[in-house]
């Protein structure tokens, strides 16, 4: 018994130091929300500022025509939490009460559209005409159309949407 107590101990010990081993190698790394929209959208640049109007729905329409359709990510994700909190400067629950006071004044028929996933997002975003997601610039569909965001694209020195 003395034996399995000392071999739990053992690899619980190793374990930690293994995670944080990872934790010290990742906090160094940096990720990027990328921005990427339907191809029939005409825009192959946003500003961080009209991202933001675009994120509040005030922009309802892409330059050129066409209406946006907003798709973000559900709750606790990572795309969402720095979306909010990073260009927003929201918590979930202003973000969510913003939406619900939208609706109600009637300055908006809807809020954004929620998906599940990078992948469930690259799949509507090819689909629904004018559509607009965030997605992980790890997860960025090969066939996307990707908006540069004030006249950068992602993994360009200076992109504006990358954060630890």
């Amino acid at each position: 018994m003395q034996y399995f107590k000392v071999l739990l101990v053992f690899f619980l010990l190793c374990s930690a130091s293994t995670g944080f081993a990872q934790t010290d190698a990742n906090a160094d790394n940096k990720r990027s929300l990328v921005v990427i929209v339907n191809p029939t959208v005409q825009q192959d640049s946003i500003s961080t500022e009209d991202l933001r109007l675009l994120l509040l729905g005030d922009i309802r329409f892409w330059k050129g025509g066409g209406l946006v359709t907003l798709l973000i990510q559900a709750p606790v994700s990572w795309e969402r939490d720095t979306v909010l909190g990073e260009v927003m400067k929201m918590s979930e629950p202003q973000y969510r009460q913003f939406w619900i006071s939208k609706v109600f004044r009637t300055e908006a028929a809807s809020g954004p559209k929620v998906v599940l996933s990078n992948e469930m997002a690259g799949i509507l975003v090819s689909r629904i005409p004018g559509a607009i997601a965030f997605v992980d610039d790890a997860e960025v569909p090969p066939d996307a159309k990707v908006l540069k965001v004030d006249n950068i694209l992602p993994g360009e020195e200076g992109y504006p949407l990358v954060f630890k």
